[in-house]
C-alpha cells in the first residue's frame, strides 16, 4: 500500500476500521477433496472517519462490493479485525449491534428493489425510526418532513408509492432513509449505475452536498474511477481482491503508481465529462 493510506494528521478519528480483512468463498468448481477457494478480499486494512469521502474503485468482481458487506455488516470476514469507534465489532450484542445500525447506514445499487414497493414513502421513512424506538409519532411525522426537504423532494411525496416516482426520486427516498437515524458513514454501493445518465449527476451532487452539510462519513464504491473522482477525498483501487494503491483523488489521477490503475485512467471515458 502506498504511503497515501497512512493516516495524517488532518484525518478524522475513524468510525469503522478494518485491520488484514480476508473473505474466502468455496466455488462450485471445486471437489470435496480439493476445493476452489476463490480470495474475494485479500488482507484489506480500511478505515473511515465522520467528514471524508472515501472512493473505492475497480472493475466487476475485484471485491469491493465484497468489502462494502464487511463494513456494513453484512458479511463475516473468514479473518480479520473490524473496529468500530476503536472496539471490536465482529462479535456485536444487542446494544453494540443497535448502536452500529444508528451509525452506519447503506444506499444500495437499485432503488427499485431497494425499496419496499408495498410501502408508501413515509412509512420507508418512519420504519427506520420505528425500529429504533424513536421519537413519537408526531415527531416521526415531521423527521419525515425533514428528510423528504434534505434530498430535495416535495413532501407530497410522502404519500406516493416507489412506482410513483421516477428512478432519480426512489434513489432520493433511499438517500433520505439511509439518512433517518442520523448515521456517521453512508455506505454507497453503485448508487447511480441503475440511474438514466441525466440525473446521475444530480444524485452525485446531492450525495456531496450532503456529506458537507451534515459532515457525513461516506464510502462511495464504483466500477467508474472518473465518477469516483467526482466524490471523493481519497481513493481506493481494488484489484483481485487487494487494494494496490491508495491515496487523495488528485494524487491517484495525477501521480498513479500502480499499473491497474494507469489502466482503469485510460479506460472508458466518463459520462460526466469532467475536465482533467
Amino acid at each position: 500500500m502506498s504511503e497515501a493510506s497512512t493516516p495524517g494528521p488532518h484525518r478524522a478519528e475513524p468510525v469503522i476500521e478494518l485491520k488484514d480483512i480476508h473473505v474466502h468463498h468455496r466455488a462450485r468448481s471445486g471437489s470435496i477433496f480439493k476445493p476452489t477457494i476463490v480470495k474475494a478480499v485479500n488482507g484489506v486494512d480500511f478505515s473511515i472517519g465522520r467528514g471524508e469521502t472515501v472512493g473505492i474503485v475497480g472493475e466487476s468482481g475485484c471485491g469491493k462490493s465484497t468489502l462494502a458487506s464487511v463494513l456494513v455488516g453484512l458479511q463475516a470476514p473468514t479473518s480479520g479485525e473490524v473496529l468500530f469507534r476503536g472496539k471490536p465489532a465482529l462479535k456485536r450484542n444487542a446494544a453494540l449491534r443497535k448502536e452500529f445500525g444508528r451509525s452506519v447506514s447503506v444506499v444500495f445499487q437499485d432503488p427499485a428493489t431497494a425499496l419496499n414497493p408495498r410501502m408508501q414513502v413515509k412509512d420507508i421513512l418512519t420504519d427506520p425510526l420505528t425500529v429504533h424506538g424513536i421519537g413519537s409519532s408526531a415527531s416521526r411525522a415531521q423527521r419525515v418532513k425533514e428528510l423528504l426537504a434534505l434530498v430535495g423532494l416535495p413532501a407530497s411525496a410522502a404519500g406516493a408509492f416507489p412506482n410513483q416516482i421516477s428512478g432519480g426520486q426512489r434513489q432520493r427516498v433511499a438517500i433520505a432513509r439511509a439518512l433517518a437515524l442520523d448515521p456517521d458513514i453512508i455506505v454507497a454501493d453503485e448508487p447511480t449505475s441503475a440511474l438514466d445518465v441525466s440525473v446521475r449527476a444530480q444524485v452525485l451532487n446531492l450525495l456531496s452536498d450532503l456529506k458537507s452539510e451534515l459532515n457525513l462519513g461516506m464510502v462511495f464504491i464504483s466500477h467508474d474511477i472518473q465518477t469516483v473522482r467526482y466524490v471523493s477525498d481519497r481513493i481506493c483501487v481494488m484489484n483481485a481482491g487487494e487494494i494496490v494503491e491508495e491515496g487523495s483523488a488528485e494524487q491517484v489521477f495525477d501521480r498513479p503508481s500502480n499499473a491497474y490503475t494507469k489502466t482503469l485512467l485510460g479506460a472508458a471515458p466518463s459520462l460526466l465529462h469532467l475536465p482533467a
